[in-house]
């Protein structure tokens, strides 16, 4: 199955399932990258999380719509 495929039936889930999807999808990638246990990672992600939302707090960046944030991520990657 190529990328494009993919892709498309991605499109095709649920919310509750594509946000589940890119979960193992980054866990895997972070396991791979890393010794760190599950629990491990899951810390790692949240401590960033909440850095970002301390950031927006401050004023230090700015929120952007999420439409145009998978823009740039999708304009980024192709």
């Amino acid at each position: 199955m190529q990328l494009q495929e993919i892709e498309v039936e991605i499109e095709k889930l649920s919310v509750h399932d594509r946000a589940s999807l890119a979960k193992k999808i980054i866990d895997s990638l972070d396991a791979y990258e890393t010794n760190l246990s599950g629990a491990e990672i899951e810390a790692l992600w949240v401590e960033e999380a909440e850095r970002r939302l301390d950031d927006i707090h401050a004023g230090i960046v700015q929120e952007i719509p999420v439409e145009e944030a998978f823009d740039r991520a999708h304009n980024a990657i192709s």
